[in-house]
């Protein structure tokens, strides 16, 4: 089949699109009949365990308490029997190893009985504990290629859960995964070691303000999920979306999002049954969305969750984005999760809300109605401003890839600069205690919008600003550097740590100035925060994030911009960042430098990948077609000329001159990737960042341009107005 040929089949296919299924019957069920349906949660455990069990086990969930051993055999046995009566044959320990993907091994119930037939068996030890062979997962020089064995480790916390398929259901149980000697091998380990060290840090700091609670203190989190969607007939015809999951080839549509009509307008049909269909899938799991819109650019949307405990909500954001690949597939449909698949429209990011407390306490990022008077809030979000200002590299590290690397700093997303934005209130009662004089705080008014049948609104005492890094907004603080494709892992146990550290550090500061006498507390907590905002103040910006003149003031700051992954990574192997991790027993030194290792070998692998393919495109495909009208236009001149006419033709030699500016770029390209061989791992992503990246965007310009004058009818890649707006 012919290029064209099959762009043109994509195209036909896509406009006579029809559903491969009959659609869901919503009248059958009530969401909140199905909400959690497939998770081994509280309830199932409360009806289906011996009541001593269920007690012991539900300590060890919400209060942190050791796992008893010897409930495992009566919980497995439960487990299964319920996962059976499900249609389970399997069970799987699923773990998020540093591929930032998620992992299973699927392991039959069935066991032979020896008569010819078989009995179900799952017993306590393999609940909690499995074998997967982790020589097959990055390791980052932990781990030798013939040191395999590997272990995962039942997290008691996070539900097991049964997921569906049209031909059975198998029983999943989330687990940490480590090493034969115990290095943390993924995502989940590390942020559970982070959640224990912010709770002892976090109940030292509000002892001293005389609040004591049962429950730990542990992170919250709320990840905003955005993704594009494109017809699955396209991706076959663009290889690049298909291996690298975003186009390497493509000239801007005349229409973008300038019209700003996309964000927040109607849903288009075939889309809101997709939407649809995904959270009935994730009602059934437990896990909480909540929103869903339609996205600034063409083609692109959001799902976003009820903010919930962190690990949990790592977990589950890793089953939204399964969940969002798999279900676009019935619908015939791709789900890109690259933070950059189109040039020239915004990319998708995962705006992490972040907070920390519990059921008993709620946020401690709440302000309450004055947040001046309250002593504990701004105690702890100057922990969160001094954090930020010192280990802002370290948070920015977590966040760096390839893929990301193409969203952050572009008038789409916040800078490279780590940042925090307070809003007016709290900027403004933080600069009053910088000057030493707190007076008031400014209190939410009353909008009257002039329209008499139309009530009155609340108003904040504060807008919000989309180009910071780190925002304040109301009881939370929102990340909004991470990437779309990204597990929230990554920077909740950075901000988990960080926070850890600065609570400790005021914890130990109040101690010291009111050794045990809580009348000095007063005092003592001015004195702090002054001191506090004066050394870290430079970390708060309210401005325009996205201005020149914000990279400027925040070099004259101190503040580090890190504009690439190879910039950035570097950050997880430093002294403060070892020193860091280490000293709350988060992650050993050699664990942060396999991250290192393990990200831009990642980096790394993607930019050859995309850089063949750059090479191979241009060569098999785009040189071809562009030839072919070249030879129509030579041909035309010819036949010109044949009768008397004697014609030049601009267009020939436009099409000529950039063939071989195309021709030329891709052997230079080439040639700079017969180079990278040799060089140790950090060399090597700078050397891809810096030579092999632009060398690539010179070839995409020149055949970018062929894309505008070459003969539609001889063009053989979809276009981005094909892809974007053919619905």
């Amino acid at each position: 089949m012919s290029g064209i040929q099959a762009r043109l089949n994509a195209i036909s296919a896509v406009i006579n699109y029809k559903p491969s299924h009959a659609p869901l019957n919503f009248h059958e069920t009530k969401p909140t009949e199905i909400f959690g349906s497939n998770v081994f949660n509280e309830k199932v455990m409360k009806d289906r365990l011996p009541k001593a069990v269920f007690k012991s086990l539900k300590k060890t969930i919400e209060l942190g308490e050791k796992l008893d051993p010897s409930v495992a055999d009566v919980v497995a046995n439960a487990m299964k029997d319920w996962a059976i009566e499900k249609g389970a044959t399997h069970f799987t320990h699923v773990f998020f190893p540093l591929t930032g993907m998620t992992a299973e091994k699927h392991d039959a119930f069935l066991v032979p009985d020896g008569k010819g037939g078989a009995l179900a068996e799952f017993s306590g030890q393999l609940l909690i504990q499995g074998e997967p062979d982790a020589s097959s997962f990055p390791s980052g020089g932990l781990r030798s290629t013939f040191e395999a064995r590997g272990y995962t480790a039942w997290d008691v916390t996070s539900p097991a859960y049964i997921l569906e398929n049209p031909n059975g259901t198998f029983l999943c149980i989330p687990t940490a995964f480590v090493s034969w000697s115990g290095e943390a091998l993924d995502k989940k380990t590390p942020l559970l070691r982070s959640n224990q060290a912010l709770n002892i840090q976090a109940k030292r700091l509000l002892k001293l303000f005389g609040v004591e609670t049962k429950l730990p203190v542990t992170s919250f989190a709320g990840p905003e999920q955005e993704y594009f969607l494109i017809d699955r007939n396209f991706i076959f015809a663009r290889p690049d979306l298909l291996i690298a999951g975003r186009s390497l080839f493509g000239a801007k549509s005349a229409k973008g999002q300038e019209f700003e009509d996309q964000y927040f307008g109607v849903v288009p049909h075939r889309v809101l049954s997709f939407m649809m269909e995904v959270e009935r899938e994730l009602f059934k799991l437990g896990v909480p969305v909540k929103t869903r819109h339609n996205e600034v650019a063409p083609s692109q949307f959001e799902i976003a969750p009820i903010y919930e405990q962190g690990n949990l909500g790592t977990d589950h954001n890793q089953m939204v984005m399964t969940t969002l690949r798999g279900v676009a597939k019935r619908y015939g449909m791709i789900c890109l999760l690259h933070e950059k698949p189109f040039a020239g429209i915004n990319g998708s990011g995962k705006h992490l809300n972040y907070s920390v407390g519990n059921a008993e306490l709620g946020s401690l990022f709440d302000p309450g109605d004055t947040p001046h008077e309250n002593a504990q809030f701004l105690v702890f979000c100057a922990a969160a401003i001094r954090g930020l200002h010192q280990y802002g590299a370290v948070l920015r590290a977590t966040v760096a890839s390839a893929s990301n690397d193409h969203r952050l700093g572009a008038n789409e997303a916040p800078p490279a600069i780590i940042s925090m934005y307070l809003g007016e209130q709290l900027a403004d009662v933080f600069d009053q205690i910088k000057k030493g004089k707190l007076n008031g705080s400014k209190q939410k008014g009353i909008m009257n919008i002039g329209v008499d049948t139309l009530p009155p609104l609340p108003m904040d005492p504060g807008d919000r600003n989309r180009t910071s890094p780190f925002a304040f907004t109301g009881n939370r603080f929102e990340f909004r550097a991470v990437g779309s494709s990204q597990s929230i892992g990554g920077p909740l146990v950075a901000l988990n740590t960080i926070m850890s550290e600065s609570l400790d550090y005021m914890a130990t500061e109040l101690e010291k100035a009111t050794k045990g006498d809580p009348k000095k507390l007063h005092t003592a907590v001015q004195s702090l925060l002054q001191k506090v905002i004066k050394e870290h103040g430079a970390v708060v910006f309210n401005g325009d994030g996205y201005s020149e003149a914000w990279h400027k003031e925040a070099e004259k700051r101190g503040l580090p911009n890190l504009h690439t992954t190879p910039d950035a990574l570097p950050a997880l192997s430093s002294k403060s960042c070892v020193e860091l991790f280490t000293k709350y027993g988060v992650l050993t030194e050699a664990e942060l430098k396999s991250r290192e290792e393990i990200y831009l070998e990642q980096y790394s692998k993607t930019i050859k990948t995309e850089a063949a393919l750059v090479v191979r495109m241009a060569t098999t495909i785009i040189f071809p077609a562009a030839m072919r009208y070249q030879s129509e236009l030579t041909s035309c001149c010819v036949n010109l000329k044949a009768i008397g006419h004697d014609y030049k033709m601009s267009a020939l030699e436009d099409v000529t001159a950039k063939l071989r500016g195309m021709q030329e770029s891709v052997g230079k390209l080439d040639k700079l990737l017969a180079g990278v061989e040799g060089k140790d791992a950090h060399a090597e992503a700078k050397y891809l960042c810096d030579k092999i990246l632009p060398a690539m965007l010179d070839v995409r310009s020149f055949a970018d341009a062929l894309e505008t004058v070459v003969a539609d009818d001889l063009w053989p890649l979809p276009s981005y107005q094909e892809m974007l707006f053919i619905r």
